[in-house]
């Protein structure tokens, strides 16, 4: 009869998710779903513009390595495999969203951000805090990052002007994914979060939106 070790569980758990973390960060994403771009043709873009839809989609790259941390770190401290089997459908979906955003920056000529290892270890660590906190913080604080990226994609579609198609398309399919994470959340018996911890979160997002665009 085999016995159960608990130690080596956690220990091959740590393992997996350490690879997963170096995949994310220095693998090269593959998307399981063709990107929403693919059959719009390419405009003829100016410089200026170019640069600044490459950026905006390096911003975006970064909330998709945030969000698979967040998920990831709250996966690690749930128990629920109702939640769990929530984040990990998000998770699959927001890894396409990290391939086609990557693979936009590319064919604008930009570059992914250099800050990408910082922003995932803060979001690990916050995601795994929020799990600690209970199944409906956690469903809670998973719909407000949905819904504040919900916002921020608009954002970005109204900075853009009307120009640019093929981004705009990658963007309002995360756009409309991202708003399906959040209703799932909501219906599993997300808790809405207090005021004090949204602001902390827009201001957080703010800063890393910030940076992102120029480094």
């Amino acid at each position: 009869m085999e016995i159960s070790n608990p130690t080596r569980f956690n220990l091959d758990r740590c393992v997996l998710e350490f690879d997963k973390a170096l995949r994310l960060i220095l693998g090269e994403p593959v998307a399981r779903r063709p990107s929403p771009a693919e059959s719009i043709p390419e405009e003829n873009l100016n410089h200026e513009l170019r640069r600044h839809a490459a950026a905006l989609m390096r911003v975006n790259h970064c909330g998709e390595v945030c969000a698979q941390a967040l998920y990831q770190g709250q996966s690690l401290a749930s128990s629920n495999e109702d939640l769990k089997g929530a984040l990990a459908k998000a998770a699959r979906e927001e890894a396409d969203h990290l391939a086609w955003s990557a693979q936009r920056v590319r064919e604008l000529g930009g570059r992914l951000s250099l800050l990408n290892p910082l922003w995932y270890a803060g979001s690990l660590a916050l995601g795994y805090a929020a799990g600690r906190l209970g199944e409906r913080w956690n469903l809670g604080f998973l719909a407000e990052t949905e819904r504040q990226v919900e916002q921020h994609l608009q954002g970005h579609i109204e900075r853009l002007g009307g120009r640019d198609a093929k981004t705009r398309a990658v963007i309002e399919s995360m756009q409309r994914e991202e708003a399906g994470h959040r209703r799932t959340a909501e219906t599993l018996g997300a808790r809405e979060l207090p005021e004090p911890a949204r602001h902390g979160m827009r201001l957080a997002a703010r800063l890393m939106t910030t940076l992102s665009y120029w480094i």
